[in-house]
C-alpha cells in the first residue's frame, strides 16, 4: 500500500456559510493524526457564468485530487436523501485511482441511517405488492438496509453513522475515520 501523507476531505461542508472555520476544524483534527488536509474549495463568487474559468477550475480540482493519497467523504444527506453531487463525484475519482476511501454519513436520528428512510422522508416512498419500494414516479428506490447506495458505501474502507443534533458541523465521523485510517496505514 502506498503511504498516506495526504487526505482529500470532500463533503457539504464546503458549501456553509462558515466553511472557512469548518475547514480550519478540519485541517487540525488532520493535522494531529499527522496528515495533510487537502480541502476543496469553490470557485469563486461571480465567476460561475464564464465556461472557461468553469473548465480551468474543473482541471485545477482533477489535478488536486490526482495529489490524495486516500480520502475521506462526508455523505451527510445535503439537498436531498443523498451526499452532496461533487463530493460523490470526487469519491468516484479517487476510488478509480485505487485511493482507499473512508466515509461518514451524519443523521439526526438512527431512522434516518437507511438510504430508503430518507428517501420516504423527503420524497415519500411506497412499498408495492412485490415489497419493492418505490418513490413517487414508481422509480425503484434501492433498498438493502444500508445507508447508502452499494456503490458509495462499498466503496469506503469504513462507513460510520453518526447521530448529531449538527449533522452538517459535527467532525466525529472525521474523527473514527482518521482513526480507521490510522489502523488501515499500519
Amino acid at each position: 500500500m502506498r503511504p498516506v501523507r495526504s487526505l482529500w476531505l470532500a463533503g457539504p461542508e464546503l458549501w456553509l456559510p462558515d466553511s472557512d472555520v469548518q475547514a480550519a476544524r478540519q485541517r487540525a483534527l488532520c493535522l494531529e493524526s499527522g496528515l495533510e488536509a487537502i480541502v476543496p474549495t469553490r470557485l469563486p463568487p461571480g465567476e460561475g457564468g464564464d465556461e472557461m474559468a468553469a473548465r480551468e477550475f474543473y482541471a485545477a480540482r482533477m489535478a488536486q485530487l490526482r495529489q490524495a493519497d486516500a480520502a475521506v467523504v462526508n455523505l451527510t444527506p445535503f439537498r436531498g436523501p443523498s451526499a452532496d453531487t461533487a463530493t460523490v463525484f470526487e469519491a468516484g475519482v479517487l476510488a478509480g485511482l485505487g485511493r482507499p476511501i473512508f466515509a461518514y454519513l451524519n443523521v439526526t436520528s438512527e431512522i434516518q441511517a437507511e438510504y430508503v428512510a430518507r428517501v420516504d422522508t423527503l420524497l415519500g416512498a411506497t412499498l408495492d405488492e412485490t415489497r419493492i419500494w418505490r418513490d413517487g414516479d414508481g422509480c425503484v428506490i434501492e433498498d438493502n438496509g444500508l445507508p447508502e447506495t452499494i456503490m458509495l458505501w462499498g466503496e469506503a474502507r469504513r462507513l460510520f453513522v453518526i447521530v448529531t443534533q449538527d449533522p452538517l458541523r459535527d467532525l466525529t465521523g472525521l474523527e473514527l475515520c482518521l482513526e480507521a485510517l490510522a489502523l488501515y496505514a499500519e
